[in-house]
């Protein structure tokens, strides 16, 4: 992972996403934005969107930006060819948003009880390089979801996703995975929804995680410099403010290889890929 030497002393605007499949006052979609300068991200905000309306609105915002969002971009080029979907990917897309979500669930749900136990998933390459879940898991967590709800939204907002989408070359959206750059830090659980569950031990592994990225003491290589936010990112039990943090440092690490494809290996652009991984 060593770094693409930067053109520029100071990036455009990065964002980090953490995504929810259903928005709401309890949980929303929470964005960390801030510039990189020289080696250094500066968090410079956070916001949290309660309705997709808003975040539509917010991804309509010009460029230049580069924004890195944890949900999965697309399916698994092996389920896309069994289940005979669409096999381009705005096509693709367009026909997952027209399903139900039970319709997902029932169909995904009959891929998995046709298979042998032990591989009842089918994994894109970018999920088993990265380590993150199968884009069709319904459950623990609802992957399969989050992809419902978002890949549609980048389709409607126009944005391109580099190898796999031409859009505005001036809102750029990688895919990112939070728990890639967290277990690489510490393996101890960071997060939960539950708030009997947001324990001190937690706690202590967040701040694990904000004093390896204030010294860059990780494989990306990127230092944060969280400023006046330090204390919310620490003090988040859910680990939403933090996991956007997480992905607007895999932001910052694909700008730094923007005229590599943003560190994209050669991949399957149907399947898409995880920055960083």
């Amino acid at each position: 992972m060593s770094r693409h030497p930067a053109n520029s002393a100071v990036s455009p605007l990065l964002h980090g996403v953490d995504f929810t499949s259903a928005p709401r006052k309890a949980k929303g979609i929470t964005i960390a934005s801030g510039q990189l300068i020289h080696d250094a991200f500066e968090l410079q905000q956070l916001q949290t969107f309660h309705n997709f309306s808003d975040f539509q609105q917010w991804l309509q915002n010009p460029g230049p930006w580069v924004a890195g969002f944890d949900f999965p971009f697309s399916l698994p080029r092996e389920l896309i060819t069994l289940l005979n979907w669409p096999a381009e990917w705005p096509a693709l897309i367009q026909h997952y948003a027209s399903l139900s979500r039970e319709e997902i669930r029932n169909t995904f749900k009959a891929v998995c009880d046709s298979r042998a136990v032990g591989n009842k998933f089918i994994h894109r390459q970018g999920d088993s390089a990265a380590g993150s879940s199968s884009s069709m898991k319904w459950v623990n967590p609802p992957v399969a979801y989050m992809l419902h709800a978002g890949a549609p939204l980048l389709l409607q907002a126009g944005v391109t996703i580099p190898c796999m989408h031409s859009g505005d070359s001036q809102r750029v959206a990688l895919e990112a995975y939070p728990g890639m750059v967290a277990r690489s830090i510490t393996r101890d659980s960071y997060k939960s929804d539950t708030p009997a569950m947001q324990t001190p031990e937690r706690r202590a592994a967040r701040l694990s995680i904000i004093n390896a990225l204030e010294k860059a003491e990780h494989p990306f290589e990127i230092m944060l410099q969280a400023g006046k936010f330090r204390q919310q990112l620490l003090n988040d039990g859910s680990g939403d403010l933090l996991d956007a943090v997480l992905c607007a440092v895999l932001a910052a690490w694909g700008w730094q290889r923007r005229d590599a494809n943003y560190g994209l290996p050669e991949h399957d652009a149907l399947e898409g890929w995880i920055v960083g991984a």
